[in-house]
């Protein structure tokens, strides 16, 4: 009994130091794995550490800078730089007939294996398609983004690749997911990019902060704006009308804008229609596929023929024009007689100045124009340096006759200034003056270039006390398809046409503004064929440069 428990007591003890030798076996095993694991860990000696996406060189090719900067900013799954597909001509239909059954045979079949199936879903990852120019087939002309949101690190790694796009011209988002603070980003690298930058399309990405007018800032350089479906409201609408222009400012190159396919109704395009009194640069304008109304229709129309100023706006004409008159009276010439002696009049008066210092000014000036008279007239050098000596007061070498040196002592050095420019030779005295009339000319050109676009310096009309300002003749494409204007609406715009009609017609400069050359109505709240509607179709019809040389082709083969 007593030996039966000591067998099984000695029997598991024999294999300890077995045991103890396998599991030092385990340890050593794991020493060498955690020694393997360190060193894997460990950078190897040679290769280079992560690189700083600040350090890479952009080569202006789109798809390599990209790839490159997400890669070293830690980006990887990102999307590809791909070629815009092209819309195909169906010029041949024959062939695209004979395509369609090999098209329906070529069905993946149900032991296709994954990676043909993931090849087939590459069209739904995103991708960043890209227009290229003709001539370099690497230089990107425009950038299309479409259905993926597009975050703060796409972004900034846009404000490092695209400043190199030296042929960049448009950009284009739609249903991006921006938000204010994207958009802001967005807004913050156009002036980033190149000068060819122009046009910007920012379609399907509703923000309610309805922040789109910081696109139109006075420091904006983009011409063509397009926001479509973006659900504008009226507020959206009074901020981008405030955006066109103010009594302050106004944007000066914003030439067409798209807001098509928004909820703007009779407020918001009663903000745009003040937005369009003062601005003159822009020419296409689309509010299709909204909710305007007949109170929205005639304020646009009423912009388009003179319209009453308002009590601000009288004010700050009436400013416009002082400053105007302020400037024009310092750029007069004062090299008359009479403006030189009354200036000088005048200073010596405040200032205190005497005759006697005047005059040291004249004899100083006389000293500097001196040897150039001598120059030309070397015969008589000696009889000049006697009168000098002579007079010293201020006299030049040609008045020393004794009328003239009574008439200078009466006038008390005043009128000897003119004298002296008489004495200057020819050549010098026109050059200076063909360099100060230049000069003067550009300086005019860019006050009054400056002047001409506030048109609140337009010539007016008064009637009954109240002030009208010619309406805004530089728009020339009005879209209003599909909203609801009814006949009363109209009315108004039947009445700005007539006005356009009669002053083209009786304007005498070939720079005058054309007027409203396209207007669409279709597709509202009354019938095509009402008197209203046809007279206004009937009156625009020749306006139309695109009908007007369609009827002309027509014509002329018959």
């Amino acid at each position: 009994m007593s030996s039966e428990p000591s067998t099984t007591g000695t029997s598991p003890r024999t294999p300890r130091p077995g045991a103890q030798k396998s599991s030092g076996a385990v340890t050593k095993k794991g020493d060498r794995a955690a020694k393997d694991k360190t060193a894997s860990t460990l950078p190897p000696v040679g290769e280079d550490e992560p690189k700083n996406p600040e350090e890479y060189q952009c080569t202006g090719v789109l798809e390599t800078d990209f790839a490159e900067l997400c890669t070293r900013s830690g980006y990887m799954d990102f999307p590809k730089v791909v070629t815009r597909p092209r819309v195909q001509q169906s010029s041949a239909p024959s062939a695209s007939t004979s395509e369609k059954p090999v098209l329906d045979d070529q069905r993946p079949s149900a032991s296709c294996s994954q990676s043909s199936l993931e090849s087939k879903y590459v069209f739904f990852r995103p991708t960043i398609q890209v227009e290229l120019e003709q001539e370099d087939s690497k230089a990107v002309k425009e950038i299309y983004i479409r259905g993926w949101k597009v975050e703060d690190r796409i972004l900034g790694i846009f404000s490092k690749c695209l400043p190199s796009l030296s042929q960049l011209q448009a950009i284009n988002l739609w249903k991006v997911g921006l938000t204010d603070k994207t958009l802001t980003t967005f807004i913050a690298l156009l002036p980033l990019c190149s000068s060819t930058l122009r046009k910007v399309s920012l379609e399907g990405n509703p923000i309610p902060e309805q922040s789109f007018n910081k696109l139109m800032g006075l420091d904006s350089t983009i011409v063509h704006l397009s926001l479509r479906n973006n659900n504008i409201n009226d507020h959206g609408a009074y901020l981008l009308g405030q955006a066109l222009s103010t009594l302050q400012n106004s944007n000066r190159t914003l030439v067409s804008l798209n807001l098509a396919f928004n909820h703007i109704g009779d407020v918001g395009a009663g903000y745009i229609a003040d937005g369009l009194r003062l601005n003159r640069s822009l020419l296409w304008l689309s509010l299709a596929h909204n909710h305007i109304q007949d109170k929205g229709a005639l304020k646009l129309a009423e912009v388009l023929r003179p319209f009453e100023l308002t009590h601000r706006e009288v004010v700050e004409r009436r400013r416009l024009l002082l400053v105007k008159g302020t400037q024009e009276r310092s750029r007069s010439p004062s090299s008359s007689r009479y403006g030189d002696s009354k200036a000088e009049r005048e200073k010596s008066q405040t200032l205190g100045i005497s005759n006697v210092t005047l005059v040291d000014k004249q004899e100083k000036m006389q000293s500097l124009k001196a040897p150039k008279t001598i120059s030309k007239k070397k015969e008589k050098t000696g009889e000049v340096v006697k009168k000098e000596e002579k007079l010293g007061s201020g006299q030049s070498p040609t008045q020393g006759t004794p009328k003239k040196e009574d008439a200078s002592k009466a006038g008390k050095g005043k009128v000897t200034i003119p004298e002296q420019k008489m004495s200057k030779g020819k050549a010098t005295k026109m050059g200076a003056k063909e360099k100060r009339s230049i000069l003067l000319e550009s300086e005019q050109l860019v006050v009054e270039a400056t002047e001409m676009v506030n048109p609140l310096l337009e010539p007016v009309e008064h009637r009954d006390g109240k002030v009208f300002l010619p309406g805004n003749k530089v728009l020339l494409h009005l879209n209003l398809l599909r909203n609801q204007i009814t006949e009363v609406g109209l009315e108004g715009f039947l009445t700005a046409v007539q006005y356009q009609v009669q002053v083209s017609k009786s304007k005498t400069s070939p720079k005058a503004p054309l007027g409203l050359l396209w207007l669409s109505l279709a597709k509202n709240c009354f019938d095509p064929q009402c008197p209203t509607h046809v007279m206004i179709q009937e009156l625009m019809l020749p306006r139309d440069p695109v009908k007007a040389k369609a009827k002309e082709e027509e014509a002329a083969p018959t």
